[in-house]
């Protein structure tokens, strides 16, 4: 907390000899749209980045906001614990996944990563540096936060829950050939007590797995996914399995679920020759950025005569329409396999205006991360343009860290433009920050 103190007030010093501009300068990303060129920030915050004191007893960690959610999970597992929703990449950093939108295979129990934080410090906007909790003066702040995406501020310090651990993760592939089966046992499982973790795959039409776990002291084995194996194939192979705490909450990273595929990193002579050391989805950034700022996959891709489109998504539809959004990814995008991960219903009379999920109710994200290759050209964003309206027509809400395609008009009627003005006016009045249609939408 000394650590802490003393970056803070070098921060406010700062701040009082008239700086402005305001930056993370993360060396990873895990936004999928690009952005036009900016200056270097003035003010750089990447320094926050350490966990600040674990209470296990009381279940809550302290930690600095662009501290990853790999150093995080490590400094709880090393105290029996583990935060409440602990995203699938390692290099999601506590703001980003609060700023933006962050789930996983707990959030069926615990809901977004958001719902599960109690305090949080935000440099804003206009240079303060405000405490927010759910019921001080700075409320509408600590609600309005989720999903803006740095355009209100940066979160310097939060205070998140968390969960015991047992040593081990037994896992139980069960696998449905109807979707309607699937999501059955998905609205079984919110009721089922017995179940920690609980996610999904979508492999094709008629192959539905859904992973269930639950923590163990003692297990007769530990799989290993971070060289060789490979996990999502693991799904279609076993029924049981069982993984150390610490492999099942990365599990996904090794293979970047399983978008390694397109980098070849899924050969086993190039898996050998890339090592360990790079099977994980920082490196797999470090080479997709690379590929985009040299347009080399868009060369060999125009060279034979392909169009393609890059459909990179998450999606969160009510339970209820959960089959016909399915139906709908098979009939008109074609992108698999897709991950499933169901959200536990928001707490009563708690609303976060710029993520808005309906109370009471159960919702399932759908994960898809593809480019999809045509012969035919189509209109630019057209495959994302058909998503937006179908889940925006099923009463669901899209995550913002890829591209999007809405009007300005639509964009507002989702994410509540009059409560998005009333938070620019209280903690950005000057337009030192970014607007968040403009960022997420405009690429600005």
């Amino acid at each position: 907390m000394t650590a802490h103190a003393e970056k803070r007030a070098a921060l406010v010093a700062t701040l009082a000899a008239g700086a402005t501009g305001i930056g993370l300068a993360k060396s990873t990303s895990n936004l999928f749209r690009d952005r036009a060129v900016r200056r270097l920030p003035r003010i750089d915050l990447s320094h926050f980045n350490e966990v600040i004191a674990v209470d296990a007893q009381g279940e809550t960690v302290e930690a600095e906001g662009m501290t990853t959610f790999l150093d995080l999970a490590d400094a709880t597992l090393a105290q029996g614990a583990m935060p409440a929703v602990v995203p699938q990449l390692k290099s999601i950093t506590l703001g980003g996944a609060v700023a933006g939108v962050g789930i996983e295979a707990t959030s069926f129990r615990h809901g977004l990563v958001h719902e599960n934080v109690t305090s949080m410090d935000v440099l804003t906007g206009d240079g303060r540096i405000l405490t927010c909790t759910p019921d001080n003066e700075h409320r509408d702040l600590f609600r309005g936060f989720p999903n803006s995406y740095g355009t209100l501020g940066y979160a310097l310090r939060l205070t998140l829950r968390t969960r015991p651990v047992a040593r081990y993760v037994h896992v139980q592939h069960r696998r449905f050939a109807r979707p309607d089966a699937f999501f059955a046992a998905i609205a079984d499982a919110f009721a089922d007590g017995t179940i920690d973790f609980l996610d999904g795959v979508v492999f094709d039409r008629a192959t539905h797995v859904l992973s269930v776990g639950r923590r163990i002291d003692t297990a007769p084995y530990a799989s290993d996914y971070t060289f060789e194996r490979i996990y999502y194939r693991s799904l279609r192979e076993r029924a049981d399995d069982f993984l150390t705490i610490r492999d099942y909450l990365w599990r996904w990273d090794t293979d970047w679920f399983w978008c390694s595929r397109n980098l070849g990193a899924q050969n086993p002579v190039l898996r050998r020759l890339l090592g360990r050391r790079r099977l994980n989805s920082i490196f797999y950034q470090k080479v997709m950025r690379w590929n985009t700022r040299w347009r080399v996959g868009a060369t060999v891709e125009r060279l034979r005569g392909q169009h393609a489109e890059s459909v990179i998504q998450d999606v969160d539809v009510p339970l209820a329409r959960a089959a016909e959004y399915l139906a709908f990814m098979h009939d008109e995008i074609g992108v698999l396999p897709i991950w499933i991960c169901p959200i536990a219903p928001a707490r009563p009379g708690v609303r976060h205006p710029l993520y808005p999920l309906r109370e009471g109710t159960a919702y399932v994200n759908f994960g898809f991360w593809d480019r999809v290759l045509s012969r035919e050209a189509r209109p630019p964003g057209e495959l994302n343009r058909r998503i937006e309206r179908k889940v925006s027509a099923l009463g669901g809400i899209k995550s913002l860290y890829s591209d999007s395609y809405f009007t300005e008009d639509e964009f507002w009627r989702i994410y509540d433009r009059p409560a998005y003005h009333e938070l620019k006016a209280t903690y950005d009045p000057a337009g030192n920050l970014p607007d968040l249609y403009a960022k997420c939408v405009l690429r600005h």
